[in-house]
């Protein structure tokens, strides 16, 4: 992300689920920028103590009158008027370029002051199989195309095997790979992504989404429930009574869980999708999840999970009738082991446990290399 993000513009955005490195992205940024020049740049938390006396346009006045030139705003969520002080700031200040972060379920396109015509936005993911390999083992592995592993995959898997293996590598992704924090929290990884999920649950949906609080049990009674049989198929009727909430809202809640990073829904048309449709599958977002939450962890859906979680980020999945995924309504692709059997209706295999693959059978883990 980095090196994707157009760092002259004068208002930058940063979303991403918690836990995915957007603090980290903003200090990596600003160390950079304070070997050339130390004093013209301020990172800030909106959550700290100083801003329940203080305005954040109070701040921004002060910093510019210091000479300040880069305004860094992490959390940007926690703060009550942050859309509307940012507009302020961006309008009064023109000295001044601002980066903000904020939780996926910010909403800059219909925030109270008109955010989207003056900021660029990206959207941070956790780290792909292809970035862990980079970051755990000092590897320099390139990004390639869905093209380009569809057609040339024998090609680019001896060329990574050659560097490095892996297999060897892929059981410990798939259980602690995804959220970059895993170096730091070691054993207690899966306890760190489980205070993640609650602070998403009891604290995110209550101030975004204005979730009553004496609902929150039930959607993490909600949560649980796909993570003990995912991929979950939705019978909306006898869920809804199993909760005890009415269908419409069980169903704002899939997609309050969606917008959170912690679900995915797969739908058989990715058209015209209304809040009030239910998907046909439900994935957990990526395997670590699965694990953390999962007292039934099934490597088919591990593996099926692990897919839709890599290939998502550029390209569209839904559910084709007859097999496991489709991608931007043109390749039918499904996923298994090594004896996955053959289906008419299917273009290519995402097979698990191979190093490399023949024709249009592909190692799973090279779809890990899309980001």
């Amino acid at each position: 992300m980095m090196d994707k993000i157009h760092w002259q513009h004068r208002l930058i955005g940063i979303t991403g689920a918690r836990g995915v490195g957007k603090t980290t992205l903003l200090l990596q940024y600003l160390s950079k920028r304070l070997d050339k020049d130390r004093n013209s740049s301020l990172y800030v938390s909106l959550d700290h103590i100083w801003f329940s006396k203080n305005t954040l346009l109070d701040l921004a006045d002060q910093f510019s009158k210091s000479g300040g030139k880069v305004l860094v705003l992490d959390e940007v969520h926690k703060y009550a008027n942050w859309s509307r002080e940012i507009k302020n700031i961006y309008d009064f200040y023109p000295e001044l370029q601002i980066i903000f972060t904020g939780s996926s379920l910010l909403e800059i396109l219909n925030s109270a002051a008109d955010l989207s015509r003056r900021a660029v936005l990206y959207s941070l993911r956790g780290l792909s199989f292809r970035e862990f390999l980079n970051y755990d083992q000092g590897c320099d592995l390139p990004i390639y195309g869905l093209d380009t592993i569809l057609n040339q995959h024998q090609e680019i898997a001896d060329e990574i095997v050659s560097q490095v293996k892996p297999l060897q590598f892929w059981n410990d992704y798939l259980n602690h790979g995804y959220y970059p924090f895993y170096k730091e929290f070691g054993e207690l990884y899966h306890q760190q992504i489980l205070a993640v999920v609650n602070l998403i649950l009891e604290v995110e949906l209550p101030m975004l989404r204005k979730v009553d609080v004496a609902y929150i049990p039930k959607i993490k009674q909600l949560l649980a429930i796909i993570a003990d049989s995912v991929p979950f198929t939705p019978n909306i009727s006898k869920l809804s009574e199993k909760i005890g909430i009415n269908r419409a809202t069980l169903l704002t809640y899939l997609h309050f869980l969606e917008e959170s990073g912690l679900i995915y829904g797969l739908h058989q048309n990715n058209e015209g999708i209304s809040l009030l449709q239910k998907p046909e599958k439900i994935y957990l977002n990526n395997p670590n999840l699965a694990f953390a939450l999962g007292t039934n962890v099934d490597i088919g859906n591990i593996r099926e999970t692990f897919f839709l979680n890599q290939v998502s980020i550029n390209h569209k999945l839904n559910l084709p009738p007859n097999s496991d995924f489709q991608i931007d309504k043109n390749w039918i692709i499904e996923v298994g082991g090594k004896n996955k059997k053959s289906n008419p209706t299917c273009d290519y295999y995402a097979i698990d446990q191979i190093e490399t693959g023949i024709h249009n059978k592909i190692p799973l883990w090279l779809f890990g290399f899309l980001y």
